[in-house]
């Protein structure tokens, strides 16, 4: 990549790839969790992602690209491993502790991801796509703390007394 707006290009895609990625795998988290507000938690986020696939779509359709050009490994590799993880625990409290630190996992990869394209796109003088990054950013960031809330609450300390 040899410019800001191909290593732009190509973050737009990587983030569509993972978002994509996210939505076929919250399900398999909703399923296995078994406090409600965990549950609720995902649903919520499945619909915000819904959402920031659209942004994605918007932003690569002002820029001319297609969002379908990258595979995210990150998040591929991210998954995979939760999917092991989930493999091995019965469902149960250890298993809503796993399923967070596994989530917080997505959501801390998002939040740097989305950091460095909104950085790019305000670089790069495109104030309107740093405006739809900022919100996704925003939106990461509640989830991430919205799942420490959840784990620091009720879930960690139920998983330490079982």
């Amino acid at each position: 990549m040899k410019t800001l707006q191909k290593f732009m290009e190509h973050t737009i895609q990587d983030l569509y790839s993972a978002e994509n990625q996210i939505l076929e795998a919250l399900p398999q988290l909703m399923e296995h969790a078994q406090n409600d507000q965990l549950r609720q938690a995902f649903q919520l986020h499945q619909q915000q992602t819904e959402k920031q696939v659209e942004r994605l779509e918007q932003i690569a359709q002002q820029m001319g690209i297609d969002p379908d050009g990258e595979t995210c490994l990150a998040m591929q590799g991210i998954i995979e491993e939760a999917q092991d993880l989930l493999a091995q625990l019965e469902d149960g409290q250890v298993a809503d502790a796993a399923i967070i630190g596994a989530a917080q996992k997505v959501e801390h990869y998002e939040i740097a991801a989305y950091g460095t394209a909104r950085t790019l796109a305000q670089q790069a003088g495109q104030d309107q796509i740093a405006d739809l990054l900022e919100q996704t950013l925003s939106e990461e960031k509640e989830t991430d703390e919205k799942l420490t809330t959840i784990a620091t609450s009720q879930v960690n300390q139920k998983a330490a007394q079982s």
